[in-house]
Formats: C-alpha cells, sequence, structure tokens
C-alpha cells in the first residue's frame, strides 16, 4: 500500500530545494526530507483509501479490496503520518512547517477530492513543487525577529546594514524556478497515469514525451547569476579556472538532464507506439523513478554537484526496487 520503491524519488526534493536556495543542505534538510517521506506515505494511504471503490474493480489485489488492511487502518494511518510530516516540519522552523502545512492540505486535497477532476495533475504537480520549496524554507537560516540576540542575528543585522536593499530569502527565483520545472514533469506523468489501467491515446504518452524533453532542456541550462562568464572572457588566473569550473558544471548538468531524459522517454516512446495498459504503467514508473535524476540535474543546476551525485545514487536501488513492488 505504501509503494515503497517510490520513497526514493523524496529525499532529492528537499536536497534539490537546498541547492537551489544557495544552501548546503544541513540538518534541517534531514528534517525537511524526513517529513517529506512522511506526507507522501499518507498521501499513498490516503490514496488507497480514497480509491478503494475503484481499486475493488480494477485492481482487486490491493490490499484494501482485498481485505488484507481495513478502510479505517489505511485512513487512521494517513492521520498519523500527516502529524509526524508536520512535527518532523516544525522542528526544522515556522516557514519549513507552514510550507509543509500547505503541502499536507495539497495530497488531501488532492487524494479525496481532485485526483479524478480535471485539476488532479495540477494538483499533483503542486505537491512535488511545494515538497522541493519545503527544503529551501528548511535549510535556509531564518531572518532574526526584532529584538532578538546571538551570533548569527548580528550577523544579519550587519550584513543587512552594509547591504540596506538585500534581505535573505528563502524562497527565491531558483527555488521557483526549480520547483516549477519538477512539477511539470509530475504534471505529465500523472496526465498518463490517469489513463494507466484502461489505456488512452497514442496522444497522452506523446505530450508528456514533449513535456520531457522541455524539461531537461531547461534542467540541463545555466543559472543566469553563473552562466554569464565564458573562457572567452576571462583575464585572470581565477578566472580562467573559474571558466573551466562552468564548463565543467554545464556538462554535469547536461549528463544529469540527458540520464533524466533517458529514464523518462524510452517507456514514454513504446507507450506511443502501444499506448495499452502494461505500457502505460511501464511509463508511469520510468516517469517516477525519472524524478530522482531531473532533481540530481537541478541540484547540479544551482552548483552543488556533491548533493547531485548524493541524490544520483538512489536511481539504482529504485529501479532494483521497482521489479518487486510497483511504484504506482
Amino acid at each position: 500500500m505504501l509503494r515503497v520503491s517510490a520513497l526514493f524519488t523524496v529525499p532529492g526534493d528537499a536536497v534539490a530545494g537546498a541547492a537551489a536556495s544557495g544552501h548546503r543542505p544541513n540538518r534541517r534538510t534531514v528534517l525537511a526530507a524526513a517529513s517529506s517521506l512522511c506526507l507522501y506515505e499518507a498521501g499513498m494511504a490516503l490514496n488507497d483509501y480514497s480509491d478503494r471503490h475503484i481499486d475493488a474493480v480494477e485492481r482487486p489485489d490491493r490490499p484494501l479490496p482485498s481485505g488484507r488492511i481495513a478502510p479505517g487502518r489505511a485512513l487512521a494511518a494517513s492521520a498519523v503520518l500527516t502529524g509526524a510530516g508536520l512535527g518532523l516540519a516544525a522542528a526544522a522552523g515556522r516557514e519549513a512547517l507552514l510550507t509543509a502545512t500547505a503541502l499536507a492540505g495539497t495530497v488531501w486535497a488532492y487524494d479525496l477530492r481532485l485526483k479524478h477532476t480535471p485539476f488532479g495533475p495540477a494538483a499533483m504537480a503542486a505537491a512535488r513543487g511545494l515538497d522541493l520549496v519545503l527544503g529551501a524554507a528548511a535549510t535556509a537560516p531564518a531572518l532574526p525577529r526584532p529584538g532578538s540576540t546571538g551570533p548569527d542575528s548580528t550577523a544579519l543585522r550587519s550584513a543587512r546594514l552594509r547591504r540596506p536593499a538585500s534581505r535573505p530569502r528563502r524562497i527565491s527565483g531558483e527555488v521557483l524556478r526549480a520547483a516549477g520545472l519538477l512539477g511539470v514533469h509530475t504534471f505529465a506523468v500523472t496526465a498518463v497515469s490517469r489513463r494507466e489501467t484502461l489505456g488512452a491515446s497514442s496522444a497522452v504518452p506523446f505530450a508528456a514525451l514533449g513535456t520531457v524533453a522541455a524539461v531537461a532542456a531547461a534542467a540541463g541550462g545555466a543559472l543566469g547569476k553563473n552562466g554569464g562568464r565564458t573562457a572567452g572572457q576571462a583575464r585572470t588566473c581565477d578566472q580562467v579556472l573559474a571558466a573551466k569550473h562552468i564548463r565543467a558544471a554545464k556538462h554535469i548538468r547536461a549528463a544529469l538532464a540527458a540520464a533524466y531524459a533517458a529514464t523518462a522517454a524510452r517507456p514514454l516512446a513504446h507507450a506511443v507506439l502501444n499506448p495499452s495498459p502494461p505500457l502505460l504503467q511501464r511509463a508511469v514508473g520510468g516517469g517516477i523513478r525519472a524524478t530522482i535524476p531531473l532533481q540530481a540535474a537541478l541540484s547540479a543546476r544551482a552548483g552543488r554537484a556533491g548533493a547531485a551525485a548524493a541524490v544520483l545514487a538512489l536511481l539504482p536501488s529504485a529501479a532494483r526496487l521497482s521489479r518487486k513492488v510497483s511504484p504506482t
């Protein structure tokens, strides 16, 4: 019921959010990732509770329609996991708790009301985007409250005096861009998943395939603030080294974006040729796993190659476990 093979796609949201915020992952990032895992599993249990009557017809072997788990227990598990997720987010800070609350509300609204409406893919996309924002909100240092004391508060006040127009921000434009790319990918995968038990026209996976290509192109691009200097513009030794670093980072981003595209595109291409339920389900599974290299590409795009490598290392385990436990 909890689709443990899909869990490997969750921690990378927090890591990519931390990277996009311009900070290294820290203890609060771990709390955000743990909160995300709880909220994700709450959504899985709530999804099966909401779809138990549909699954009784389409997937009678699922835990609820088969009678292995009582509906009330699934609902209770969703509530407990949601509470745990919010508690972990609260430990990461006020902004993290506010973001996690919005995420939890989106998850419950999707499973109980929006899933089978035209707004379903958008709600799922919003949930993934908010999950990345949660990582950014938890990781970045908090602004001091009026009258607060301590070294962090002093440093931030001093920075504010030196540069009055510069306020530390947790949710920067880069965080929103990264969340948007992750959300667009999720929208495409969700649109395909809505037809995975019935079959669809080739137009559905074909549109998703085009979306994957667009997201890969955007994820492989450079940040505006880092991509302006080229080797030809370098003048000093430090500038030459910086230019070489930029080129290397560009190659890493391109490789990770290509890995994302390959993971998602191959099963989608098969589904375009034959949009039957088995191939659509494979396409959805591939799209879910492709979230991992996409998160890695977004982390590298923000200049965090180490974080990108840590996220990408989750992909082999996700692929192996998905052969035993379906992520859909």
